[in-house]
């Protein structure tokens, strides 16, 4: 009855507003947007994931209350007075551990409002900046959502600028993208292919043996080089000893013959 009062209310301040001027109206359909945004999938499943996890730790806790319950209950009849009162001390503060549990996990400002809120809301924004973008586009003056609480008795489809919506948010998430990878590009150094780094490493492969064959060239050269010097000074060598052989000879032979000559006369 609330939801059939509001839009009443509703149509009667958009019928007063048409008769003033013509009203640009359209509408959308949240649920259908949402469910074919690839991050609210992924986000929604990522929630799930959470909700399966934190609910079969809660189940633990409450079965193992349930059988220390159950072994109160048949162990009762043998049980002091003071252990029976230790024992049902116990549960009840299982009982309590298990609530505060619930409620970090599902209460009002839990990890699922919390996460949920960090998942999605980006993406709700998301939308609403499309609608906002939108609107102002088309200057529509209203843009209502069909799978809110407002119960619209009638929809042209032809008024529904939900795929709009959701073409517009693929188009700002490309340009995000593409922004994204020229920054990408501009900050990290462009990473080779393994076909390039193989070229690369074959290129400075040539080169480190040219070098290495250049130097290995001039060390033979530089050997041949000393060996050669060698051999011009032990030839020189050799000329110098056979000259002073040869002088030393025709002094002595000169020395005999003055001798010869003196025993002559």
């Amino acid at each position: 009855m609330k939801k059939i009062f509001l839009s009443i209310v509703l149509l009667l301040s958009v019928s007063i507003s048409w008769a003033q001027r013509s009203q640009i109206i359209a509408y959308i359909d949240m649920e259908y947007i949402l469910e074919n945004v690839p991050e609210y999938l992924e986000a929604q499943n990522t929630l799930d994931e959470k909700v399966v996890k934190w609910r079969k730790v809660l189940d633990k806790e409450a079965r193992h209350i349930e059988v220390l319950k159950s072994d109160l209950a048949n162990e009762k009849a043998i049980l002091t007075k003071d252990l029976i009162e230790e024992k049902e001390e116990e549960i009840a503060l299982k009982q309590d551990e298990l609530r505060r549990l619930e409620s970090l996990y599902f209460g009002p400002k839990g990890d699922l409002f919390l996460l949920r809120k960090q998942l999605v809301k980006p993406i709700q924004d998301q939308v609403y900046n499309a609608i906002q973008s939108i609107s102002a586009r088309k200057k529509y003056d209203f843009v209502f959502d069909k799978s809110s609480d407002l119960v619209m008795l009638y929809s042209n489809k032809k008024y529904d600028i939900s795929d709009l919506v959701l073409a517009t948010i693929d188009r700002t998430r490309l340009i995000d993208q593409k922004n994204a990878k020229k920054e990408e590009r501009k900050n990290t150094k462009k990473e080779l292919t393994p076909q390039q780094k193989e070229a690369i490493a074959k290129k400075e492969a040539i080169v480190a043996k040219k070098l290495s064959d250049r130097e290995a060239k001039k060390k033979a050269a530089k050997d041949r080089r000393r060996e050669l010097l060698k051999k011009r000074a032990e030839k020189k060598e050799l000329l110098r000893k056979k000259k002073e052989a040869l002088k030393k000879k025709k002094e002595d032979q000169k020395k005999e013959q003055e001798k010869k000559d003196e025993n002559n006369n």
